[in-house]
């Protein structure tokens, strides 16, 4: 059965046009992340990212868009999510609604396909007249056989409309970026089609990085003091342990109020632990000592 296609132009990649990724004033990049990113981006391969809640994955894919002046399509990842729902769906309840009832005031046409076609992320990244990043976050939360298929339109940079045997190819091969928490272990197949990277999770050095992109001036014995704290805590084996996230907006919290935090620590007890351990069960272990 013959198709037709609606993009033939298919962009070359980024060698030829200089894309490089690097830190920005909102991501401390690691060398060798840097690295594998920006190998990602000229190859045209998907980049997998693990880690534990709150290393950045997910921050990632918006810095890359944001750095390089791309449009970011994000696709989040659940169980019941279907691969061709990625790419697209039709509204079949409006369209006969349309051929019962009339389109209204609307430019809506019932013979035509397309007027029903709700582009999922995957369509919209791959009909789009730019080079877009296209983030499927959390991955892991799908099945084995939707992430093979989702691999299976990225690698092809195509999918097929069934209903009108029209292949949509994409005009320009996005930024793939995949993120995982290893809720649940991806396939073989997945795995060896993409690049992947663990971000583990920021030593107290690349903390102090992180730390000064978020603060133009912050005191340096609260911030010592506060890493010591922060790890502490996180060596403490909680079920949701303190994240990057929950330093900062501590930090923040303790600037703001004009704590002096060893003192503070030592005599009426570490202030505001609401904000950096989330669990009642965590915070009710840890006013128990």
């Amino acid at each position: 059965m013959n198709s037709t296609s609606e993009a033939q132009t298919n962009d070359p990649g980024p060698s030829s046009k200089g894309y490089i990724f690097s830190s920005t004033d909102r991501y401390y990049l690691s060398p060798e992340l840097g690295a594998i990113v920006n190998m990602a981006i000229a190859m045209n391969k998907p980049l997998l990212l693990t880690g534990e809640p709150g290393t950045g994955k997910t921050q990632l894919a918006h810095e890359i868009s944001r750095a390089l002046k791309m449009p970011l399509e994000t696709l989040r990842a659940k169980s019941t999510v279907r691969g061709e729902e990625s790419c697209y769906v039709q509204d079949t309840v409006l369209r006969l609604n349309d051929a019962r009832f009339g389109p209204g005031e609307s430019a809506r046409n019932v013979n035509d396909f397309y007027d029903y076609v709700v582009w999922g992320p995957i369509g919209r990244a791959f009909r789009a007249k730019e080079r877009t990043v296209l983030l499927l976050d959390e991955i892991d939360k799908t099945e084995s056989d939707v992430q093979d298929n989702l691999l299976d339109v990225l690698e092809a940079n195509e999918f097929t409309i069934r209903e009108v045997n029209t292949v949509i190819q994409a005009e320009h091969n996005p930024v793939i970026i995949i993120t995982s928490n290893a809720k649940r272990e991806l396939s073989d197949p997945f795995l060896r089609r993409c690049f992947c990277h663990h971000i583990a999770f920021p030593a107290p050095e690349e903390m102090r990085e992180i730390i000064k992109l978020h603060f133009g001036e912050i005191d340096q014995g609260l911030v010592d003091a506060g890493l010591r704290i922060f790890y502490e805590l996180r060596s403490r084996g909680y079920e949701k342990p303190p994240a990057t996230s929950e330093l900062l907006n501590w930090l923040e919290a303790l600037q703001r109020a004009g704590l002096d935090l060893e003192a503070a620590a030592a005599g009426s007890g570490l202030p505001f632990p609401g904000i950096l351990l989330k669990r009642s069960g965590d915070l009710t272990a840890f006013r128990g000592g």
